[in-house]
């Protein structure tokens, strides 16, 4: 019988790796330190801003961040790296050299300048490969709340940004997209981007390896163990095979397989 365990999947995957983009002051860096305060901190006071460094966050060892330093649309040498950096990590031979999700941070606090030139490049001119880009809409608080009504009506606008990311000449098109906001609260937390991001992965061993930096996120083991069985819903219900399925996304379990 061979374990599934968090231990197979870290030899095999080493740690899940993000990068995590947009321009300045778009949320970036509030998003990481909801994972890490301390090691954000640090990283920021050592002036690491080459989109190679590594982040690794100390309260959660399995997660690597590469962070794109909020490049603008002026930067034609950052951007060039950025665009030189992900098609390498696509192509890694090695599993635990690729980057296995991007975060795209939109700030929404000027509503008539959300979609600007430096995502306007970057949807439209990056060849993100299989990597699935997650479209953050950070800042959404920013709106004013009268007008929150037409805006959800619209989440496609301020405007057609959603049109936009999704036009079909774009060579990267986000897989999934979501809105976080009062991030700067201390009872919010990143539950609602990790379960995106599971779900945006095709690989199962890779969902299984984010799941795994994820032990304390029940609600998510959840989420995900429901989404197997509603997939399986019209195929013939194996009990001890599906049971096994079902255990999979519980890392705190340790799952033989070869019933």
């Amino acid at each position: 019988m061979a374990p599934i365990n968090t231990q197979n999947l870290r030899e095999r995957f080493g740690r899940f790796r993000v990068l995590i983009m947009g321009r300045a002051n778009a949320g970036k860096t509030t998003i990481l330190q909801k994972i890490d305060v301390a090691i954000v901190t640090s990283s920021i006071k050592r002036g690491n801003h080459d989109i190679k460094n590594e982040m690794i966050f100390t309260s959660n060892p399995g997660f690597v961040f590469h962070d794109s330093c909020g490049f603008e649309a002026g930067s034609a040498d950052e951007f060039e790296s950025m665009k030189k950096f992900i098609s390498e990590r696509a192509k890694a031979t090695k599993l635990e050299d690729r980057i296995h999700a991007i975060w795209y941070c939109i700030p929404m606090d000027d509503p008539w300048r959300t979609f600007q030139r430096s995502e306007e490049k970057f949807f439209h001119e990056c060849d993100t490969g299989h990597i699935p880009v997650i479209v953050v809409f950070t800042k959404f608080e920013a709106l004013r709340p009268i007008a929150f009504g037409d805006v959800k009506k619209e989440v496609k606008g301020l405007p057609g940004v959603l049109d936009r990311l999704c036009d079909p000449k774009n060579r990267a098109c986000p897989k999934s997209h979501l809105r976080l906001d009062n991030m700067d609260k201390l009872n919010t937390n990143c539950n609602i981007l990790l379960e995106h991001t599971a779900l945006a992965l095709d690989n199962a061993e890779l969902q299984f390896c984010l799941i795994s930096t994820q032990q304390s996120n029940l609600e998510l083991c959840i989420k995900c163990a429901v989404v197997t069985l509603v997939d399986r819903a019209h195929s013939p219900f194996h009990y001890e095979l599906d049971q096994l399925d079902i255990a999979k996304w519980f890392p705190q379990l340790l799952c033989l397989d070869g019933f």
